[in-house]
């Protein structure tokens, strides 16, 4: 069985220690995760967000490379929906992010839409649902980042469906998907926010699978979901109720979105990221430890 999943490079990523801001007193410091996440048993991580990890690209060669890690990717949030006007501001963080994940020989960058709605306050900041013309910004301006990434930096842009953002459920996924050039703009599958927002992962892996070039592995809570939805919580919050949770006892079963994505043939990063904010620091280690044991008794 060990062998099975010998097309998938796990690795985990700041957000499961409980990382989500470049400078939060509650947060562990970034030396302690990469500590941690070596000790874990994981060999690639991601970036988390820019300026929690030395932004000195020599710096943070070398705090990897003397734990024996790898980095597979950085990550950017942007509001390209909202049409040209808005290119200059993604991109000068786009920039910064991709030159330095290059300069540590990462080969993606994940790109999630931005929020509609505030993930701390629950203050609704823009409709959930976007016009036939954003729809048209969104898919455009995607596939010019994707573009401009690709030839500037060398790397692949996968975008993340997220909860709370517009690409969200299957059918705001699909729309995405099919207004997009397959050459351009691959796909982050997210399981865990999939899942939040109603999706089946496997079976999007199955009809949409030359599209996926990256996954996160992550698991919701049915019984918290439930409530979430019921009461409308926005994603922080949620999050804090403990709604992402430890594998394996929530959903999907990532045996099978495992299973489904070596079967597409090709070589896929499979970073956990379990959303724990904010949380014990004594907390990411141990669960860590646990979900690599789970992970290799999958085959990965």
């Amino acid at each position: 069985m060990s062998s099975a999943l010998d097309r998938i490079r796990v690795g985990s990523a700041p957000d499961s220690w409980g990382v989500w801001f470049p400078d939060d007193p509650r947060q562990v410091p970034w030396e302690r995760f990469l500590d941690e996440v070596a000790e874990a048993g994981y060999a690639w991580i991601e970036l988390g967000p820019y300026g929690y990890l030395p932004t000195d690209p020599a710096r943070l060669a070398d705090e990897v490379a003397r734990r024996g890690l790898r980095v597979s990717a950085g990550t950017v949030f942007c509001g390209l929906h909202r049409g040209p006007a808005a290119w200059d501001e993604a991109w000068e963080q786009v920039r910064r992010v991709a030159a330095l994940a290059r300069a540590v020989d990462a080969r993606h960058l994940v790109v999630i839409p931005s929020f509609w709605r505030d993930d701390r306050t629950a203050e609704i900041l823009e409709p959930p649902e976007l016009t036939a013309r954003q729809w048209t910004h969104l898919a455009r301006g995607m596939e010019r980042l994707g573009r401009e990434v690709r030839d500037a930096y060398g790397l692949e842009a996968v975008v993340h469906p997220h909860a709370d953002t517009h690409i969200d459920t299957e059918e705001h996924v699909t729309r995405f998907l099919d207004a997009t050039d397959p050459g351009l703009v691959g796909l982050c599958l997210d399981t865990g926010h999939y899942a939040y927002c109603g999706g089946d992962s496997v079976e999007l892996i199955q009809t949409y699978g030359e599209r996926l070039g990256y996954l996160h592995l992550k698991q919701v809570d049915p019984e918290i979901l439930a409530g979430v939805r019921a009461e409308g919580v926005p994603f922080g919050p949620a999050v804090a109720r403990g709604v992402m949770c430890e594998p394996p006892s929530g959903v999907p079963d990532l045996g099978p979105v495992l299973t489904a994505a070596q079967g597409l043939g090709i070589d896929l990063f499979a970073i956990v990221e379990q959303d724990m904010y904010p949380c014990d620091p004594e907390s990411p280690l141990p669960i860590a430890v646990r979900t690599r044991r789970f992970l290799r008794s999958c085959g990965a």
